[in-house]
C-alpha cells in the first residue's frame, strides 16, 4: 500500500470506497486531537502551550488534506477539565495556538469540539457518544456522515465513527488494534502523512 510506515487495509471490498479516489471536497474530515494532531502525554494532559507539540507528519498531512476535504473539524475528549487539571480557557489558549499553526503550515481545521466531562458522567458529547459529530452537521449542514472520515488513534475514536455511520482511520505506530477490532477500522497508518499519501495515489 503506498503509504509511510505501517499500514492497515481491511479486508472486505465494502470498506474499500477511499481506495476508488471518490473522496472530494464533499467529504468531511473528522480529526482527534490527542496522538493524531499533537502527541500524548503519557498518563498526563497536554494542560498548557508547552505541554502541545505536533505529531510528526501532522501538519504536512493536515495541509494537504485540507486541499482534499471540503470541511475539517476536530472532536476530542478533554476530561482533564473534568478533574480540574485545566480550565476551558486553557484549552481555548491551546486550541488557538493549533489552529494558527495549522493555518500557517497551509493547513486548517475548520472547528473544534471538545467534551471537557469526567468518563463517568457517561456524557453524550463525549466519544464514543456520537454528541460532538452532531453538532458539527449542526453548525455544517453539508455534512454527510456516509461521506466522512474519522481518524483517531483509539477505539473509542473509531466506535464514534461506526455509529455515525462513517469510514475509520486509525492512526498509530501500533495497528494491532485495527486487527483485533477489524469492523471498527478501516485504514491504519503510522501518521496523518501517511493517510495523505494513500488518498493522493490511489
Amino acid at each position: 500500500m503506498p503509504t509511510t510506515g505501517k499500514s492497515f487495509r481491511a479486508g472486505t471490498a465494502k470498506r474499500h470506497v477511499l481506495s476508488g479516489g471518490m473522496v472530494n471536497r464533499r467529504w468531511t474530515l473528522f480529526l482527534d486531537r490527542d496522538g493524531v494532531l499533537n502527541e500524548r502525554p503519557i498518563n498526563d494532559y497536554v494542560k498548557g502551550l508547552s505541554d502541545f507539540v505536533w505529531k510528526e507528519g501532522a501538519l504536512e498531512g493536515l495541509a494537504g488534506l485540507s486541499q482534499i476535504f471540503g470541511t475539517i473539524v476536530v472532536v476530542t475528549n478533554q476530561q482533564g477539565i473534568g478533574k480540574g487539571l485545566m480550565t476551558a480557557d486553557d484549552l481555548e489558549l491551546i486550541h488557538k495556538k493549533m489552529l494558527q499553526e495549522a493555518n500557517e503550515a497551509g493547513g486548517r481545521i475548520d472547528k473544534v469540539y471538545y467534551c471537557g466531562e469526567l468518563a463517568s458522567t457517561r456524557s453524550f458529547y463525549r466519544k464514543p457518544a456520537v454528541g460532538m459529530g452532531l453538532l458539527a452537521r449542526k453548525d455544517f449542514p453539508q455534512i454527510c456522515f456516509s461521506h466522512s472520515v474519522m481518524v483517531g488513534d483509539t477505539l473509542s475514536d473509531m466506535r464514534f465513527g461506526k455509529r455515525l455511520k462513517m469510514h475509520t482511520v486509525l492512526i498509530g505506530s501500533d495497528l494491532s488494534l485495527a486487527r483485533e477490532y477489524p469492523r471498527m477500522v478501516d485504514l491504519g497508518f503510522a501518521d496523518l502523512n501517511g493517510f495523505l499519501h494513500y488518498l493522493q495515489k490511489v
